[in-house]
């Protein structure tokens, strides 16, 4: 007989697996690795602070308007705090009144997305960096021109990097 107590327990064992898939490395769209950058669980915790593992590898989110990079204002770039990857412009960024820094815009070839299912009647897009398929956050629909898409974005998965140290000395 199917209870509740069944249905929330089974529901639980799932959830469980698919955290411990994405901790490993092994969840990504189609259910494979396919990422430049590939460590187990531990090489990641030895490398992410525990905040940036349970986002960047968990999957977790951040709380809202915690992030200093909500509030950084200079030109320059945000980089994947997993892999150092360049993921968005500053001259993308905007204040969308999330919480989280939010583009309207990723460079080329910086990411990867996929469809996330994580809440009951919800279906969103997750955002992940491409080269290690660190999660960044979420892309929804109701963001500025010209993309109408807004980046919402987990502030810890991130490193800024200002415009003068990017260039070449």
């Amino acid at each position: 007989m199917i209870t509740r107590r069944n249905v929330v327990l089974g529901l639980a064992a799932c959830s469980a697996s698919v955290l411990a898939m994405r901790a490993m490395g092994t969840y990504a769209a189609g259910g494979s690795t396919a990422f430049e950058i590939t460590k187990s669980a531990e090489e990641w915790r030895k490398m992410l602070t525990p905040q940036q593992f349970a986002v960047l590898r968990e999957h977790d989110t951040e709380r809202p308007f915690t992030s200093p990079l909500n509030e950084e204002k200079r030109a320059g770039g945000f980089h994947c705090a997993g892999c150092d990857l360049a993921l968005f412009s500053s001259e993308t960024k905007y204040e969308s009144g999330t919480g989280w820094p939010s583009f309207w815009k990723p460079l080329d070839n910086a990411i990867g997305t996929q469809e996330d299912r994580t809440f009951w009647f919800m279906v969103r897009t997750e955002v992940h960096c491409r080269r290690c398929g660190g999660h960044l956050g979420h892309v929804f629909e109701d963001g500025p021109q010209p993309t109408g898409l807004r980046y919402c974005i987990n502030g810890v998965a991130l490193k800024f990097v200002p415009s003068n140290a990017q260039k070449p000395a």
